[in-house]
């Protein structure tokens, strides 16, 4: 599994410097997702293609939405959307509530930064990520978790949006 994470990790974070893609032969998105005992908190960055995740947010919006385009409209969206398809919560099942901090452009993609506080210490969270999922059918998300130490990947398809990570 982790093998087959890393060569999908490689495939998404190779776009070649230059003009955006029209279209990329894969739908993927990576997820590095940290644990962070000092600040009793978790720490997210998300990266997507920009053109899949534009599509995704543009969804029921009166124009197509560019993550480019000045204002807060791009990411109030973005975060909007990552609300309904990235979703953390305790073992037990109680959600815990994500903030998105912001975003960078990288090649053809973004990096979303998030954090998630968290009641105090844990020894593994509930994961739901269907981000893009429901865009393409053939959507990919990888996820890479580093807690305590350990390092575990996950990948979520359709048909596979919730894993629980223990570390």
């Amino acid at each position: 599994m982790r093998l087959l994470a890393t060569f999908a990790a490689a495939l998404l974070l190779f776009p070649l410097a230059g003009a955006r893609p029209a279209r990329h032969a894969y739908h993927s998105t990576l997820t590095e997702l940290r644990y962070n005992p000092a600040k009793k908190q978790l720490e997210l960055s998300v990266k997507v293609f920009a053109d899949d995740f534009e599509k995704a947010i543009s969804q029921g919006q009166p124009k197509a939405v560019t993550l480019t385009e000045p204002g807060p409209r791009p990411l109030v969206l973005a975060d909007a959307y990552f609300q309904r398809t990235l979703q953390i919560s305790t073992v037990a099942g109680a959600r815990l509530p994500m903030q998105v901090l912001g975003m960078q452009a990288e090649n053809d993609g973004y990096w979303f930064y998030c954090k998630v506080p968290l009641p105090g210490p844990v020894a593994g969270i509930k994961l739901r990520q269907a981000v893009l999922l429901d865009a393409f059918a053939d959507e990919m998300n990888i996820v890479n978790v580093e807690a305590n130490g350990k390092k575990q990947s996950a990948l979520f398809r359709a048909g596979h949006e919730e894993e629980v990570v223990k570390w």
